[in-house]
């Protein structure tokens, strides 16, 4: 057995994860629409990071009498973590802003101009001013904040101006406005008059700046100072213990205090007047030991994630491909009522999952159908298609989790449109989230009934199907379509003693089965290697937490096994033993695709155990969520996966080296060829026969 190991605390290790995405705007490799896009995703991760896990470190501290079952999986006090996430965002701040005035040089060698206030032509000087009396005035609320008692709320997603007025002849005579900057009903972006072949643009809070004297002529000020900030603040839904039909009014409720949640960030532009910064501060009971971020001029980089299509660059992303097994099919259904179907999307259109709903919409043989929902598109053709199917006599069961971050609000105005129409809607389980990815569909065809569905690592979610990548197993397996009719069994009635859930004897189902099966097939594994006998695991998933799991691993590595992992975000252990730097590699892949996958695979003696799941190795996950993980039997598609994850483990472009220093050193290849994987994979996809 390894003796015991340390850890990476999971908020450092998180820090490290969003480190690599900066990385890829700085890739000069990387097309620079792609790049700019990638300082948004930090920028909205970031933010989210703040709101969640920085939060809930400063609530552990103000409730100190919590701290010790809520610390139980940390190796350091919440204060001291603070103090590192303080060190090593400043850090990647610093780093962020480099990488932005690199890339405006580089979009001015595009011919692409962002303007502020003070360069504007006179034709574009103009143009900003109409904007300004046309679309942005009525919009636009100036709140003196001097005179009022207190600082007026602050939108959490917002970004302000933070005024100073006064008149040149005096420095005495000055006053403080707020102004948000309304970018959520205007747009971030404004496009100006431009001269041929050329694009210039300016953003919104620029286009206020340059109208302030419009804006405040009332008071006669001559001299007029803005800077940009924006206030981060605690997202964390408190839900009590009370029972399920209060759940949505519970939420609501917590949505609404959301809003007025603690701050804790504040960011803002450096060259702010130190008056008003002080002011701020104070207003917002913040110190010093808060995580007070001086910064750009920019901020709310999470809009240049929709940065204009201004550049006139070929396109790389390359078209998804349509699985063979419905190239020249008319029917979704009819094939997978013969075989299993194993979707990789983005690389596979997301389009049979769709379309397999839509057609048991008007089947009249169908039935039934019950599906689970995590995260759905804004205009969500899923939706459309179950709505559809109730309107054509279905009896359709949606569980709706009202308790994923961040789409609580969508998904109680998901729950109103679907009751209207007659879906049944399951609102989850007390004490935990259910994130597995499921649908069952049942049909009669005369005296015989057949079902068949889907189960997924990822969610349904047509707009990020096109960026996310995840495997969808499209099967009528009798195992699996009844332990999955079992999960919703459960979900319709969840019982304390998971009665339904013990039943399950094909699918790894959380809290009870998942982690013991993965424990028994490691120990497998260990069991091997000391016969001397080849003994080999490959990991693939978004977060790696567990302490026993890793444990486990780390025993497995001292036993002689081979262990490879791709772990996108999180990984928390510190293999530092001589058998674990032999027989254990870890790498983290971040590419134009999202790596959400998550992939299980044992050697099992030559007879490889294979599996996807909707669970990462994470306490979260294994015990207190509703999860499920499915056995791949089908061996050409077993075939495929063990292939495509011997691909992604040979990356040499792509994935960085995951130690415990936290360095994000890329990973080199003895072979002369260089290997992206996510390119790699959609070739390798391409040349597929049914």
């Amino acid at each position: 057995m390894a003796k015991k190991i340390s850890f990476i605390a999971r908020d450092i290790s998180w820090l490290s994860f969003n480190g690599r995405v900066l990385q890829e705007a700085n890739d000069n490799t990387v097309p620079l629409a792609q790049r700019i896009r990638f300082l948004g995703i930090f920028s909205n991760n970031l933010d989210e990071f703040f709101r969640v896990r920085v939060a809930t470190l400063k609530r552990m501290i103000e409730y100190a009498e919590k701290r010790k079952r809520a610390n139980m999986h940390m190796e350091e006090a919440p204060q001291l973590i603070l103090d590192q996430i303080q060190t090593v965002v400043l850090q990647q701040q610093n780093e962020f802003n480099r990488i932005w005035e690199n890339i405006t040089k580089e979009l001015k060698a595009h011919k692409i101009f962002l303007h502020t206030e003070s360069n504007l032509t006179k034709e574009q000087q103009l143009y900003v001013a109409k904007f300004f009396e046309e679309q942005v005035r009525s919009n636009t609320i100036p709140l003196l904040i001097e005179s009022v008692p207190q600082l007026p709320y602050l939108r959490e997603k917002s970004i302000y101006l933070g005024v100073v007025m006064r008149k040149k002849e005096s420095a005495y005579n000055q006053k403080y406005a707020l102004i948000e900057v309304p970018a959520k009903s205007i747009g971030r972006f404004v496009l100006l008059p431009s001269k041929p072949g050329e694009q210039h643009l300016i953003l919104l809070e620029d286009v206020i700046r340059f109208n302030l004297p419009t804006l405040f002529s009332y008071f006669e000020y001559d001299h007029f100072q803005a800077h940009v900030f924006k206030v981060t603040k605690d997202a964390e839904i408190e839900l009590d213990n009370e029972v399920a039909s209060n759940l949505v009014e519970r939420i609501e409720k917590g949505i609404k205090n959301r809003r007025k949640g603690k701050a804790v960030r504040f960011v803002y532009d450096k060259e702010m007047d130190a008056g008003l910064l002080e002011y701020l501060i104070r207003r917002l009971n913040l110190s010093r030991k808060d995580n007070i971020i001086p910064g750009g001029r920019i901020h709310n980089f999470r809009h240049f994630m929709d940065f204009p299509e201004v550049m006139k660059m070929p396109a790389t992303r390359r078209p998804s491909l349509t699985h063979p097994a419905f190239v020249n099919k008319t029917r979704i259904t009819e094939v997978i009522l013969k075989n299993d179907v194993m979707l990789h999307t983005p690389y596979h259109s997301f389009d049979p999952v769709i379309e397999l709903l839509r057609e048991s919409a008007m089947d009249p043989q169908v039935l039934s159908i019950k599906i689970t929902a995590y995260r759905l598109a804004p205009n969500s053709k899923i939706v459309n298609a179950l709505i559809n199917a109730v309107r054509n006599g279905k009896q359709v069961t949606v569980m709706l989790e009202l308790k994923a971050r961040f789409d609580e609000e969508a998904n109680l105005e998901w729950k109103d449109i679907l009751e209207e129409e007659g879906v049944k809607v399951l609102l989850g389980v007390p004490k935990m989230k259910v994130h597995c990815k499921l649908c069952v569909i049942k049909k009669k065809v005369g005296t015989k009934l057949l079902q068949y569905g889907f189960i997924s690592t990822g969610n349904l979610n047509e707009k990020t199907a096109k960026v996310y990548g995840d495997h969808w197993l499209l099967t009528s397996n009798r195992k699996a379509i009844t332990d999955m009719n079992r999960v919703f069994s459960f979900l319709e009635n969840p019982k304390a003693d998971y009665p339904y859930l013990r039943a399950c004897n094909h699918l790894l189902v959380t809290p009870l089965s998942m982690r013991k099966h993965f424990m028994g097939l490691i120990d497998r594994e260990i069991a091997l290697a000391k016969q001397g006998k080849d003994a080999a695991i490959i990991l693939k998933m978004n977060s790696f937490s567990d302490k026993i799991l890793i444990q486990k691993i780390a025993d497995a590595a001292e036993a002689g096994v081979k262990i490879q992992m791709a772990v996108r975000g999180i990984y928390c252990p510190k293999f530092e033993g001589k058998k674990a730097q032999e027989n254990i590699t870890a790498i983290s892949i971040v590419d134009e695709y999202l790596e959400h996958a998550r992939l299980f695979i044992f050697l099992n003696g030559g007879k490889p155990k294979v599996f996807i799941s909707s669970a990462d190795w994470m306490v979260r996950n294994l015990d207190h969520r509703v999860e499920v993980a499915v056995p791949i039997t089908d061996a050409v598609i077993q075939e495929q996966l063990i292939t495509i994850a011997n691909i992604q483990l040979q990356d040499s472009v792509k994935a960085r080296v995951l130690n415990t220093t936290l360095s994000n050193v890329y990973a080199e290849s003895t072979r002369r060829k260089k290997i992206r994987s996510q390119i790699e994979i959609y070739q390798y996809l391409s040349q597929q026969k049914a």
